[in-house]
């Protein structure tokens, strides 16, 4: 039961406006008079694996509905949070957590249009945004299979309903992400064509190296379309997983024996020690600039 003088916080990333929606939605009913509830957007950043301790020394952004909700929610975070705390309004906050993971998607989908740039003019991306870094006000990021997570795949487009004619850019690089696992795919599939019966092994389901996490995953999309296509067999390995409903894994020597096409998604610890004579005599796609990495 909501009584008044309690602090609603609403943490979870959400459209612009929300907080005033529930502000509505609690004074709408009659019981509550405006200022009765102290409302306020703290939306979380948090890193899985590493929450207990972010949950305390990152910076927060308190955006309460009213200046006296700001004031009450962040003496409430100042009770356990080491990290500064940012004060704003709410409809700030919220756009704000939005415009971090949306920043993120853009630079990534830069990167990933360079690496489909790359090979058409059949050059080394990794080369060529290592040397385009040697700039010093640049900063490339490094293209892969996509995005995944529950975050950045989805908070661009809570910009883009809320103002589809002023988000050009954040919608076109949402485009540009959502594709590169299709693009992968395709390129895997022509290659399969070489071969009589062509054999695809896939390194890694998850959205990022080294945990557990299959949210939103590129990887799964490229190991489900290469499964779907009928046009090769399919051996998936993923080091964190003890099993998945839709692939029979394996580990990376039986995924490696006898693959003719070797895509590799994520560029988990594991994947960094097998030998490079195991990707001799096999096509290989590093989405993830593994193989590069680890033998400079």
């Amino acid at each position: 039961m909501v009584r008044p003088g309690n602090l609603i916080i609403l943490e979870s990333t959400s459209p612009p406006g929300t907080t005033a929606k529930l502000a509505e939605t609690f004074y709408g009913s009659g019981d509550l008079q405006p200022g009765d509830l102290y409302l306020a957007h703290a939306p979380e950043r948090v890193l899985p694996g590493r929450i207990l301790r972010e949950v305390v020394e990152n910076a927060r952004i308190i955006g309460g509905h009213d200046a006296p909700s700001t004031e009450v929610c962040a003496e409430f975070y100042r009770t356990f949070v080491s990290g500064a705390l940012h004060l704003t309004d709410a409809r700030t906050a919220e756009t704000a957590k939005l415009v971090e993971n949306a920043y993120r998607d853009v630079n990534i989908a830069f990167a990933n249009e360079l690496s489909l740039l790359s090979d058409e003019l059949d050059i080394d991306v990794w080369e060529t945004i290592e040397l385009a870094n040697r700039h010093p006000r640049v900063e490339i990021l490094k293209p892969g299979p996509g995005v995944g997570a529950h975050c950045i795949p989805v908070d661009p487009w809570f910009l883009v309903a809320t103002a589809p004619e002023s988000t050009t850019l954040i919608r076109t690089a949402r485009g540009v992400n959502e594709r590169k696992p299709d693009w992968i795919l395709e390129r895997a599939l022509r290659h399969a064509e070489r071969f009589k019966d062509p054999v695809i092994a896939c390194l890694g389901l998850a959205y990022k190296p080294n945990v557990d996490d299959m949210r939103e995953s590129p990887a799964i999309d490229i190991a489900r379309g290469s499964k779907d296509s009928g046009k090769a067999a399919l051996r998936v390995c993923e080091p964190y997983l003890e099993s998945h409903d839709d692939f029979a894994l394996v580990d990376h020597d039986t995924a490696l024996h006898d693959a003719d096409i070797v895509l590799i998604l994520v560029a988990h610890d594991d994947f960094r020690r097998i030998p490079r004579k195991s990707f001799e005599e096999k096509i290989i796609i590093d989405a993830c600039g593994l193989l590069r990495e680890r033998d400079r």
